[in-house]
C-alpha cells in the first residue's frame, strides 16, 4: 500500500517532483517500508530533493576547526581557506578565487553564543527551529555546561572517522521543545526505524552490547542532565535512549560539503587552452598531495542528517540509486546510477565503494552489525555458493584491533561506528 502524500513529501523541497516519481510501500515484517518508483526514471536523473529533519556537524570535525553552517553544514571557509589549513601553507593562492562560492559577507553569528551561520536565513531557522534551547550563550566554551560535557562525554567514545553525532538526538529533543505541534514532530520522528535488535534474525546492533553498557549509561545520564523534557519522557528512559541511539545511527545519513571540492568541480568546467589546463591540473594534484601529507583524506566538513524520504530506501550492494550534495549543504539529491523502470525498488548502498568490493561474507558482517539485516540483494544471491571467507583488508585491520586488545584488555572496546 502506498503512502498518502502527507507531510513526509511536503518536507521535500521539490514535493511535487517527488510525488509523482516515487511512492512509499510497506514490502514486509522483516524489510518493512521500501522507495518505488512510480514512472520511469533515466540514469543521471535527480529523482528527489530533500532537506533533513535536523543534521549536526560531526563532533571531532567541528573540535578540528572545520567550519561549517550551524544550520545547513554549508562550508564557511573560503576554498583559499581551506586549501591553506589542510595543506599547511599559509601562503598559499589558489587561481581562479571567482569560482569559490563561499560569502564570508552574509555570514553570521548567533549575538547570544556566536555560533556562525552562512546566512540570516539559516541563523532564523536554527532559532525557530531548535536553537533557542541549545543555545549555551557566554557558557559556550565552558567545559562544565551539560550539554559540553555531553559532547566531550561522546567524542570520549567515539573517534574519528564518524558516522553520527549524539548532537543529532540532542537537536530532536530541541525540536520538539520549540515545536507549538509537539505531537506532529513525534509522530514524524516514529516513522524512522528504531529497532535496537533484529529478532527474527537474532541480530543485535553492534553498539548496544554489553560491552558499550557503561558507555551508553554514562551517555544516557549526560543527556537526561542537559535536555530531559517531560513531553519526551519515554526518549529518556534506559530503553527509549536506546532506541533514539538506534535510530540515529541506522538512519542517519552522511553529509559531505567542502568549499575547496567545490572549487576544484568548477575549475575543471572551464574551458582553458592546453597549455593552461595542464598548468592548472597540475597545480591541483600537487595540492591534495600536499593536503594528504599533512592531514591525510579527511577533508570535508561532515555531520549527518535524518531524511524522513531517503531513509525509506532499502539497501543493496549493486544500488540503482545514491545520495550526493551538489550544493555545498545539507540539501540531499536523490540521483538514478541506472534506469530504473515503474514499479521497481530504488535502492542506495549502505556501504561505501570500499566496502561493496568487500566479499559477501563481509559485507553481511558489517550489514548485521550496524543495520540489524542479512542482505538478500541480486548480487549477495549470486554470491550465495562463496565460501565464508573474510576479505584481507578486513583480516588486517581485525588483526590490529585484536594487538590493541591484548595491549590494553582492561580498557573498553570504544564507540567507532554508529
Amino acid at each position: 500500500m502506498a503512502a498518502p502524500v502527507d507531510d513526509m513529501f511536503s518536507l521535500c523541497v521539490d514535493a511535487g517532483k517527488a510525488a509523482s516519481s516515487v511512492e512509499v510501500r510497506f514490502i514486509d515484517n522483516l524489510k518493512g517500508k521500501g522507495l518505488f518508483a512510480k514512472r520511469s526514471i533515466k540514469k543521471g536523473d535527480t529523482i528527489f530533493t530533500e532537506r533533513p529533519l535536523v543534521s549536526a556537524q560531526f563532533l571531532w570535525n567541528s573540535l578540528y576547526k572545520y567550519r561549517a553552517c550551524d544550520y545547513c553544514l554549508r562550508a564557511l571557509e573560503t576554498a583559499e581557506e581551506n586549501a591553506r589549513r589542510l595543506s599547511g601553507n599559509p601562503a598559499l593562492i589558489l587561481p581562479h578565487p571567482e569560482l569559490c562560492g563561499v560569502r564570508p559577507e552574509l555570514h553570521q553569528a548567533c549575538p547570544q553564543c556566536q555560533v556562525m551561520y552562512c546566512s540570516s536565513e539559516c541563523r532564523q531557522a536554527a532559532a525557530d527551529q531548535y536553537h533557542r534551547v541549545l543555545c549555551l550563550g557566554p557558557s559556550q566554551e565552558d567545559p562544565d555546561h551539560p550539554i559540553n560535557k555531553l559532547k566531550d562525554a561522546w567524542r570520549s567514545v567515539h573517534y574519528p572517522p564518524e558516522t553520527s553525532s549524539i548532537m543529532l538526538m540532542a537537536r530532536m529533543v530541541a525540536v520538539v521543545k520549540q515545536a507549538k505541534d509537539k505531537a506532529r514532530w513525534q509522530k514524524l520522528f516514529s516513522r524512522f526505524c528504531s529497532r535496537t535488535a533484529n529478532e527474527e534474525e537474532e541480530i543485535a546492533h553492534k553498539l548496544l552490547g554489553e560491552q558499550f553498557r557503561g558507555q551508553l549509561t554514562l551517555l544516557h545520564s549526560l543527556f537526561s542532565t542537559a535536555l530531559y523534557d517531560d513531553h519526551l519522557n519515554r526518549w529518556f528512559l534506559p530503553e527509549g535512549f536506546r532506541s533514539l541511539f538506534a535510530l540515529v545511527g541506522t538512519n542517519g545519513q552522511g553529509i559531505g560539503t567542502s568549499s575547496l571540492s567545490q572549487w576544484v568541480h568548477a575549475c575543471d568546467a572551464l574551458e582553458l587552452p592546453a597549455q593552461q589546463r595542464e598548468h592548472l591540473d597540475s597545480f591541483i594534484d600537487q595540492l591534495y598531495k600536499d593536503i594528504e601529507k599533512e592531514t591525510g583524506d579527511f577533508l570535508n566538513c561532515e555531520g549527518s542528517g535524518l531524511y524522513l524520504l531517503q531513509s525509506s530506501c532499502n539497501h543493496s550492494c549493486t544500488p540503482n540509486a545514491e545520495a550526493s550534495f551538489p550544493e555545498n549543504n545539507f540539501l540531499l539529491h536523490l540521483c538514478a546510477l541506472s534506469d530504473i523502470n515503474p514499479g521497481e525498488e530504488i535502492c542506495i548502498s549502505y556501504l561505501d565503494c570500499c566496502q561493496r568490493d568487500r566479499s559477501r561474507h563481509s559485507r553481511h558482517k558489517i550489514l548485521r552489525e550496524n543495520y540489524l539485516f542479512a542482505c538478500a540483494c541480486v548480487k549477495c544471491e549470486s554470491q550465495r555458493d562463496e565460501l565464508d571467507v573474510t576479505s584481507e583488508d578486513e583480516e588486517e585491520e581485525e588483526g590490529g584491533e585484536a594487538e590493541g586488545e591484548t595491549e590494553g584488555d582492561e580498557m573498553e572496546e570504544e564507540m567507532t561506528d554508529v
